[in-house]
């Protein structure tokens, strides 16, 4: 008998707690309405065969409890009983999936006039990409990924020059316009999800997953990352701000190009110590939390070194190297005011530390680490700053690389037997992909180079030059 009255008082309190419960589902902020009714059909079957099979079990409890004077009639089967649960428990599953099928039906058929965005996860950030005015996503592919091309687009497709990047955690999007929303993972498993907008995919290495919406409420929504990712999974979070279309264009135009952030990139005069420290705040997930930005999670690195920063405790502390070092080893040793002690203990070496506190330094002075842009230097200008002429002859000298004297228009054999003419594409090719035709005779160490398509031209406008 107890355990009769304790299985009903389960059910009850379960039925109970359900309405009365503080955690409910967050508004709905798109088109995906369907999603919360076939979850909705989807609870009220399994609470009604909860409730089914607890009060059976309770009745049976009452009904055939211990007595000596009972026994019990053995009966090996009855077909009317199993024809009827079958049948009810097929409506069951029925009425579970149908509804799912039909609302996947709709989520996999993306409307024609639906505008696109990438989302690109790594441990433990987001970034996103947005089409140029072609209206079309330049390719990309991991083997073009880099400290200055982090989304890895091809350099060598048109298509992907005016594509508009955004690197940090915070994406835009046009209210009441549907929106394809392209995902792919540069490390580990992660998941887009924004619970308002009730969709969310799996983003693996090695492929491209996708989701569409159209956004109906204009807001702020968090992003979150479904799939445990690594020590930092907990912080990998961003924004989403659906706005009108008017906002939302002016907040792309304030965007970079591709061309443009590889124009920046090949302008500023960082040292090599501080490249390196580009490198350690990229593979170790500083810029989910840090940028030079005035609105990253984390506090923004710029302008910070040389800083007096405001601390918690109501204290303050110069910005320097000992300080970043403390800062990075012990998060909570010195916390800054207006920030939560989120931050995990990072495990770097001191010369990695040295190296991502000089490109905090460098970096972070901005206007500083600024010089003439390199896209008005002449070919020759180019090919010295670039480093072309360590591996390049001007005069026929045999050097690491094939010489330039009198290259452009003349046939060369590659190391696969293939004889190609030099000409504007395979010198653009050779200096964006230097390891896809290799030269016979020559090895394959060129490494890619830090430039834009505007330098790589003049650049080979002056090989053109050194003819016979």
């Amino acid at each position: 008998m107890g355990i009769a009255i304790a299985l009903i008082l389960i059910v009850i309190g379960s039925v109970v707690f359900h309405f009365l419960s503080p955690w409910v589902m967050t508004p709905l902020a798109s088109n995906w309405g369907s999603i919360d009714d076939t979850m909705v059909i989807t609870l009220i079957i399994t609470g009604i065969v909860f409730i089914a099979i607890n009060f059976f079990i309770a009745f049976a409890v009452i009904k055939y409890r211990h007595d000596k004077n009972r026994k019990a009639k053995y009966e090996p089967e009855n077909k009317k009983l199993e024809i009827w649960l079958t049948i009810i428990t097929s409506i069951g599953i029925i009425a579970m999936l149908a509804p799912g099928l039909v609302v996947y039906s709709d989520f996999v058929n993306v409307p024609e006039d639906a505008s696109v965005v990438e989302v690109v996860g790594q441990q433990w950030s987001w970034s996103f990409r947005f089409p140029g005015n072609d209206n079309q996503l330049g390719k990309s592919a991991i083997k073009h990924i880099s400290i200055d091309n982090p989304f890895g687009v091809d350099p060598l497709d048109p298509s992907g020059q005016d594509d508009v990047l955004v690197v940090g955690n915070r994406l835009a999007l046009p209210i009441d316009k549907p929106v394809k929303i392209m995902m792919r993972s540069k490390d580990v498993l992660h998941n887009f999800y924004v619970p308002q907008f009730r969709v969310k995919m799996d983003m693996v290495p090695g492929s491209v997953s996708y989701i569409w919406l159209t956004p109906t409420v204009v807001g702020e929504f968090e992003i979150l990352c479904a799939e445990f990712c690594g020590v930092g999974h907990f912080n990998m979070r961003g924004y989403v701000e659906v706005m009108e279309q008017k906002n939302f264009d002016n907040w792309l135009l304030e965007k970079p190009t591709y061309a443009a952030s590889m124009l920046k990139n090949s302008s500023e005069k960082l040292s090599v110590l501080a490249q390196s420290g580009q490198e350690v705040a990229q593979t170790s997930g500083c810029f989910g939390c840090h940028n030079f930005t005035d609105s990253s999670i984390g506090p923004t690195w710029k302008g910070l070194f040389g800083k007096t920063q405001m601390l918690a405790d109501g204290q303050t502390v110069l910005v320097d190297e000992a300080y970043l070092k403390e800062s990075i080893l012990n998060p909570a040793a010195k916390l800054v005011k207006g920030f939560a002690p989120i931050m995990p203990a990072m495990q770097l070496t001191d010369l990695q530390i040295t190296a991502l506190s000089a490109y905090i330094k460098e970096k972070g002075a901005d206007d500083q680490v600024q010089r003439e842009n390199s896209a008005t230097l002449s070919g020759p200008e180019l090919a010295q700053s670039k480093g072309c002429i360590a591996c390049h002859s001007q005069d026929g000298t045999k050097m690491l690389g094939p010489s330039w004297k009198g290259i452009f228009g003349a046939k060369r054999q590659l190391t696969s037997g293939q004889n190609i003419e030099v000409d504007e594409a395979y010198l653009k090719e050779s200096i964006f992909q230097p390891n896809a035709k290799i030269v016979k005779g020559f090895p394959p160490v060129m490494p890619p180079p830090v430039i834009n398509e505007q330098e790589a031209m003049a650049i080979i406008e002056f090989i053109k030059t050194l003819q016979h």
